[in-house]
């Protein structure tokens, strides 16, 4: 969602495009199919479609000083044609010219050159420094609807055509002037004549600029600009334009002075607007992650898709039921049904992070663990609160588990205790607090009989606890920082992962090591899940693999690779259908258990 001009609908009407993460996302609108573009080894920044939809080009981000690869993708086999490597840290933009000649691509600030490339020949043209030394940076980059040899560049406080002379290899830049206006340029739009074009800015007002005389030809609105910059423009076959702009307006201006005839608020800002055929119907994107469909006839939008615009912290499925699962995040919580990838409920909780969830066993609440020192319980079916345990820990709740007869619940927090809470119908009471962790607790797991827990922490410790009696059973120690722990479904031996890449194998009799295995080549181990047999478990961590081990082998026999952050954590689904992973650039991913 934070990619500008991100979204962008196919020609043949039935495809979308957006960029997630590492991958490029192609998604059919009816039946919701989704194929994937693995190309990119960092975040996507920019992606285009040819004009007749044949070609995909996508650029990335990569470190300061390093190559930003362009990657040139043919859009009906799915599969990479070229790499062009040129522009470093990052590609702002992209542009194909009409004919599918030429791909012109342009650096980010730090790179600052604009580039011409053949796409016949997969080689660069030529290049040159985008922006006048007298003005700012520049990051938007169209191509002429027309002619093959013409671009424009916008930036701070410049826009820039240029024509290519493909016989002397070089681009010659005209500025194109603007008058008194001094103005950051944050989005341009191509009308289909080839004789005007318009950008939006940052100050919330639209220039129109000639092609020809490469002077601005007028502007507006003028007395009530659009909050928060224009973010997004699209252009009607009418003549009238449609802005999207920073504060979530989309709104339909027509005639020379742009005066607003309808408008919609969408959530979060517009950073794509993107037509479906003629303009019957357009797309919104905004950095909320969110998608909504808009019928131009009487400009009502409706949510297409959303999800998590933070990180993901955590994954669980009701007992028993696969078709639904819980996650959440920052500033929310969220319930999704598996089989229409549908998001079924959101409970919204602004500016509170959520760490841990857990959907109790008779299935009448949803408990959650809160930054704010809160355990918070909601009814699955409305989202409404049941009830909240104030200061159930002072550095934030970190970990929650609940026992299989609902009447306790288990909460792990970040100064390292573990507090064991009595829940009837009208009170919820403290019966015990378990002090052996000194650091943050990662992960807790009880036994089925409701007797025994075990939990992992920061601290390096991991602790099996007689909850009957509450007293401390065994202390499994390492040189790690515990992130995860599982009981064998026989729960005579448990396993554990975390920084130091290693998955233990622990006797739970006596805490003893049976057995390390690597785990992970790269990055702390984070979520862990074992099959209801015990015969497979999977894990997944800051390699962004998610991988599937043979437990009594010790083997990995399946790996996923789709995640383009860190995996927070996974579950493999009651049935063993498919396996739900989710990480920390926002990214929910459902994989085909295999078998």
């Amino acid at each position: 969602g934070h990619v500008p001009c991100g979204l962008i609908c196919h020609p043949d009407k039935e495809h979308v495009l957006y960029p997630l993460g590492c991958t490029v996302v192609i998604q059919e609108l009816d039946s919701k199919k989704q194929a994937f573009l693995h190309g990119h080894t960092n975040n996507v920044s920019c992606v285009v479609l040819s004009r007749d939809g044949v070609f995909v080009a996508s650029g990335e981000v990569t470190s300061m000083s390093f190559k930003a690869d362009i990657i040139l993708w043919d859009f009906q086999g799915k599969e990479l044609l070229t790499r062009l490597s040129l522009h470093k840290g990052r590609v702002a933009g992209l542009a194909f010219s009409p004919h599918n000649l030429y791909l012109v691509s342009l650096g980010g600030q730090d790179d600052g050159s604009v580039a011409v490339w053949d796409v016949a020949q997969r080689q660069a043209v030529c290049g040159s420094p985008a922006s006048p030394r007298s003005a700012g940076y520049t990051a938007l980059l169209a191509c002429s609807a027309h002619r093959d040899e013409l671009f424009v560049t916008a930036g701070s406080g410049t826009i820039r055509m240029w024509e290519l002379d493909l016989a002397k290899r070089k681009i010659h830049p005209t500025e194109c002037q603007t008058g008194k206006l001094k103005r950051v340029f944050t989005c341009i739009k191509m009308t289909d004549d080839g004789n005007d074009f318009y950008v939006g800015t940052s100050s919330g007002d639209v220039l129109k600029l000639n092609m020809n005389t490469k002077l601005m030809t007028g502007y507006g609105p003028q007395k009530e600009n659009f909050a928060l910059g224009v973010t997004a423009l699209l252009l009607l076959k009418t003549g009238d334009l449609i802005v999207g702009s920073g504060k979530g307006i989309v709104a339909l201006c027509k005639g020379s002075n742009y005066k607003v005839m309808k408008s919609i608020q969408v959530q979060g800002a517009v950073t794509s607007l993107t037509h479906r055929g003629q303009g019957h119907q357009f797309f919104v994107g905004t950095n909320n992650v969110q998608i909504y469909r808009v019928l131009h006839a009487d400009f009502r939008g409706g949510l297409v898709a959303a999800c998590h615009n933070e990180a993901v912290h955590d994954i669980v499925f009701p007992v028993g039921i696969s078709d639904l699962f819980v996650t959440c995040s920052k500033n929310d919580i969220r319930v999704w049904h598996t089989p229409e990838n549908k998001e079924l409920l959101r409970i919204d909780m602004p500016n509170l992070t959520c760490h841990a969830v857990e959907v109790m066993r008779d299935g009448k609440s949803i408990i959650s663990a809160w930054d704010d020192g809160r355990i918070r319980a909601f009814l699955p079916e409305s989202g409404r609160p049941l009830y909240v345990i104030q200061h159930a820990h002072s550095l934030g709740v970190t970990a929650i588990a609940a026992t299989s007869d609902c009447r306790r619940i288990l909460s792990g927090g970040g100064e390292g205790q573990v507090r064991v809470w009595e829940i009837s119908e009208k009170t919820q009471k403290l019966q015990e607090v378990l002090k052996e962790h000194v650091s943050a607790v990662s992960c807790i797991k009880i036994k089925k009989d409701d007797q025994e827990c075990v939990t992992a922490s920061l601290d390096g410790m991991c602790i099996i606890w007689d909850i009957v009696r509450f007293v401390r059973k065994q202390m499994m120690l390492a040189n790690t920082l515990f992130k995860c722990v599982c009981y064998h479904p026989e729960e005579y031996q448990v396993i554990t992962g975390g920084t130091d890449r290693k998955i233990g194998y622990w006797e739970v009799f006596d805490g003893s090591t049976i057995r390390e295995v690597e785990g992970s080549a790269s990055g702390s181990i984070n979520g862990m899940d074992i099959t209801s047999d015990g015969a497979y478990f999977v894990t997944g961590g800051d390699d962004h693999l998610v991988k599937l081990w043979d437990y009594n082998e010790g083997a990995v026999t399946h790996v996923g690779v789709g995640h383009s952050g860190s995996i927070t954590r996974l579950k493999i689904c009651p049935g063993n259908k498919y396996i739900v992973s989710v990480s920390a650039d926002g990214a929910i991913l459902i994989w085909r258990y295999p078998g």
